[in-house]
């Protein structure tokens, strides 16, 4: 238990707002970046594969302080296979520049996809969202559920019971210094405007440190299936899982042995195969 609360301080103590982890991987290389200018936002996003006739389009949502890449660096291409994947980065994020005086919320970010998916004219997709992409899916499946068709929650929690209290202590003293070097690497190389890394951390921080999460009524209202995919070891307690698999009406749940966090971005073909049966079993029905 000792262990285990370590590695939940460690990795709060990065200050990121998600809880989010470099992973390695290549990009399709036939995808090409774009913007769509959404509500004073220029927000960057890709698109990858194609998908079978009839299937909606997957929508990834990366974690707080992170990029499509780090994300999803290593399964993208996977899915991308047998899917038309739509992958965007978060106001302030990657190649997406910041608006100064809009702070960092769940609630603005699912709007902004929600958004990214009209302009694309896509009248309803599939959801897959990393740790704050997680929580960013269970807003728009709560805000839009006419937009979500099938959710993947990975390593994402929905109240601070989700964490223990050292995880949330830890934001109260995070400093830049404590940023994962891969994501500071991956902001730097792919900002608009590099210099902006101690606001960005700082509202990433403040985004993370006020999450108050959603109500079990919330929560039993949301219709769409849900899968809750995460590691035994995870920031996220096994316990919080099983009870956010008890509150949505239709729910799955997978926790892979061994993994925490960070690894299990890194078991792509493992979560591939777990991710395509959940989402394969919307299309045979």
């Amino acid at each position: 238990m000792s262990e285990r609360r370590d590695a939940q301080t460690s990795m709060a103590a990065a200050a990121m707002a998600s809880l989010a982890c470099a992973t390695t991987g290549g990009r399709p290389t036939e995808a090409a970046g774009a913007y769509a200018d959404i509500d004073g936002l220029h927000l960057y996003y890709e698109i990858h594969g194609t998908a079978p006739d009839g299937s909606p389009p997957l929508l990834l949502l990366h974690g707080g302080g992170s990029t499509i890449q780090t994300s999803f660096g290593a399964i993208l291409p996977l899915l991308a296979r047998t899917h038309r994947v739509i992958a965007l980065e978060q106001q302030g994020h990657g190649h997406t520049a910041d608006v100064p005086e809009r702070p960092f919320s769940f609630a603005q970010s699912a709007k902004d996809a929600v958004a990214l998916l009209r302009y694309l004219h896509v009248q309803r997709a599939d959801l897959l969202g990393y740790s704050n992409g997680g929580h960013i899916a269970i807003q728009i499946a709560i805000d839009r559920p006419e937009v979500v068709n099938r959710m993947v929650i990975e390593s994402a929690m929905t109240s601070r019971d989700g964490a223990d209290p050292a995880f949330w202590d830890s934001f109260r003293h995070a400093t830049i210094d404590q940023m994962p070097r891969e994501l500071k690497e991956a902001y730097l190389a792919t900002a608009p405007h590099p210099e902006q890394l101690p606001s960005f951390f700082a509202k990433s921080v403040k985004r993370m440190a006020e999450f108050q999460g959603w109500s079990g009524d919330e929560l039993k209202a949301i219709r769409s299936p849900a899968l809750i995919l995460l590691g035994d070891r995870d920031v996220v307690r096994p316990e919080h899982a099983v009870a956010m698999y008890r509150w949505l009406p239709d729910a799955r749940l997978c926790i892979l042995p061994d993994t925490d966090h960070q690894s299990i971005v890194g078991q792509a073909e493992l979560i591939q195969h777990v991710v395509e049966r959940f989402l394969a079993d919307g299309r045979t029905r």
